[in-house]
Formats: structure tokens, sequence, C-alpha cells
């Protein structure tokens, strides 16, 4: 077998350095199906190919063992609609709903009078403001990443897997920022997930041995923007590389015949994890 990355035969405009075990064609993370050694094409799998059916892989598998979709852009899509949808909305009510959503620790006092924090219960600006935004520019460099590095990862994990990925590195963005942000400092934005998503596409292509210096000098050339521009919530940032990193991992290298289990630990770790954390400061803030 060359090791050297060629062009997918399905897809000739991505590069791969996998192959087929059965036929030895060259496929990308969207074909690769697995099987009891390696990863087969979908036409082996299927029988096309004239070398017969795969017992061991009847079902078409992404390499973390989610299904085959039609389209592998569906969930970025709706998660891309769902953040595009609350900017339109915020736009439309100004900062009424921004501070009915965004992230800050303890009461404060808005413009529209006093307002509840995480501390006071509202766990759920945890999650909402991971999706939202006010800057354009914001928003608009957040939704093109997520454009970038969300079909790839889809394709790879299949969707539940990638919900899963996106939903905990956003959380534990938001988590990290709770602990560690003045109880009074407001966060918005999908930053968090979307560096979860970074760090998952490295972690992938770790996996599938592609060249990831790429990969690698975007993480750093984000990472020091992160640390020397004014404005910019670094422990979302963080909180998400970290947590997307280290399901993505859980998800790639589980044992084929324990991957399910391992899969649903490595998510479960993770949000326990999250959980303890805004456990804790909670209970710092009294």
């Amino acid at each position: 077998m060359n090791d050297q990355a060629v062009r997918c035969y399905r897809h000739p405009d991505r590069e791969t350095g996998i192959r087929c075990t059965r036929c030895d064609r060259p496929i990308c993370p969207e074909c690769m199906v697995s099987a009891s050694v390696g990863f087969q094409c979908p036409d082996c799998v299927a029988g096309a190919s004239g070398a017969g059916p795969a017992p061991q892989a009847s079902a078409p598998r992404t390499i973390a063992g989610g299904t085959h979709a039609e389209d592998p852009r569906l969930v970025t899509k709706i998660i891309l609609g769902i953040n595009l949808a609350l900017w339109f909305a915020v736009l439309a009510t100004g900062d009424t709903l921004v501070d009915s959503l965004e992230l800050f620790g303890r009461a404060a006092l808005s413009d529209f009078g006093p307002l509840e924090g995480v501390a006071e219960g509202q766990w759920y600006r945890l999650l909402t403001a991971a999706f939202l935004h006010q800057a354009p520019m914001h928003i608009a460099f957040n939704m093109l990443s997520l454009w970038w590095l969300g079909p790839p990862l889809e394709a790879a994990l299949g969707r539940a897997r990638f919900v899963a990925l996106y939903l905990l590195s956003g959380l534990g963005g938001s988590a990290l920022t709770y602990l560690v942000a003045a109880p009074n400092q407001p966060s918005l934005g999908a930053s968090g997930a979307i560096f979860g998503l970074l760090g998952a596409t490295a972690v992938l292509l770790r996996r599938l041995k592609y060249d990831m210096r790429p990969v690698i000098a975007l993480l750093v050339l984000n990472l020091i923007f992160t640390f020397t521009w004014s404005n910019i919530a670094w422990e979302a940032h963080v909180g998400g590389l970290v947590v997307g990193t280290a399901v993505a991992y859980g998800m790639v290298h589980a044992p084929r015949d324990k991957r399910a289990l391992v899969q649903r630990l490595t998510c479960a770790a993770a949000l326990l994890a999250i959980v303890v954390t805004v456990g804790v400061r909670t209970l710092q803030l009294g």
C-alpha cells in the first residue's frame, strides 16, 4: 500500500491517506466503512466491486461508528441557522434578548432593571449564550468557521456524535467562563464550540494520519488572537478547546468492540466535569 496521500476515488477533490482494505482504492472519511480490520469503501460493502459483500460491515459506518447520511452538512446547517435566527432576533429586539440569554455569573443591573445570573439558578444561560451574537464580525467569523470545520466532522463522526461534540464544547466554554471570569462579566458567542470543533479536527486528522501542520498553524494563530486581542473571552475558547479535544479523542479512538460504551462514557465524563465546575462556582458565589 502506498502511504502517500492521494485523492478519494469517489470524491476527487479530497486528498486521503486511507485505502479500502479489500480493493485498495483511496477513500476519504465520508466514504470509510468500518470493518473488522481497517476500513472498506461503499462499493465493496455493497458488493458492487465484484468482491462480494463484507459480512462484518453490512451497514456503512463512519470512522466513529456513525451511519452515513445523504447530506453530511445537515446538522451543521441547522446549527448555523439557529445562530443566525438568534442574531436576527437580537437585531429586532435590541439588548432585551441579549440580557435574557447571555452568560453572566451573578445578579446584576441592566438598563432594563435587575437581572439574575447562573448563580441564581438560570442554568440555561450556559447553553443559550453559546448561540448568541451581537457584533456582525463576531457572528460572521464564527459561522464561517462552523461552515469550514463542521461538515468534515459531521461526515466523519455521524450526526448524533457531532451534535454531542458541539454542545459539550459550547457548554465547556461556558463552564470555564463561569468559573474564572468575574461574576458581572457578560459573555456570549459560539467561539467555545468553534474551538471545540478545531480541537476535534486536529484529533481526527491525527487519527487519519493526515498532514496536521495547517490545522496546528490555525490553532496557534487563533490562540494568539485569543490572548492578545481585547474583549475576547479566552475562558470560553480554552474551555471549548479542552472539552472538544477530549470528546473527539474518545469518539475516534474507542475500541471497535466497545465503541458505543466508550463514547457514551466519554461524553458523560465531559458533562459531569461541566456540572461539577458549575456547581463549585455556584457555591463560591453563595
